[in-house]
């Protein structure tokens, strides 16, 4: 039994949503919560919280306050907070945080490095 604390989040909770139908290529920086629902190739870069759904496709490296991959990122991911890796999700690279919380069935390949919990990003 895993202690994976997945939030109920609503598209309401979010303040940009990057639909399926959207290819991003290059930096993102942002934060207000955000969603990706597309596919998203660079660097990501935030103060809030970053959230990687079902079926999108990430290939860039990650830093945000928290982050929760339920689709596929392909890249190494830094968070001051926390990131959780969902059952759907699929993590292909190194991550580091203070809480990292990773479902039963999700897929993981790279390093884990527990942090100590910063003051700020």
């Amino acid at each position: 039994m895993t202690d994976v604390h997945n939030d109920v989040l609503d598209d309401e909770d979010f303040d940009t949503i990057l639909s399926p139908d959207i290819e991003f290529s290059g930096t993102l920086n942002f934060e207000k919560p955000f969603l990706i629902r597309g596919k998203v190739s660079g660097e990501i870069s935030a103060r809030g919280l970053l959230v990687v759904d079902e079926e999108a496709v990430v290939n860039a490296n990650i830093n945000a306050a928290r982050v929760i991959i339920r689709g596929s990122v392909k890249g190494d991911v830094a968070a001051a907070e926390k990131v959780e890796v969902a059952i759907t999700g699929r993590l292909v690279g190194n991550v580091s945080a203070p809480e990292i919380y990773m479902e039963t069935g999700c897929v993981f390949n790279g390093r884990c490095t527990m942090t100590a919990k910063s003051p700020a990003l």
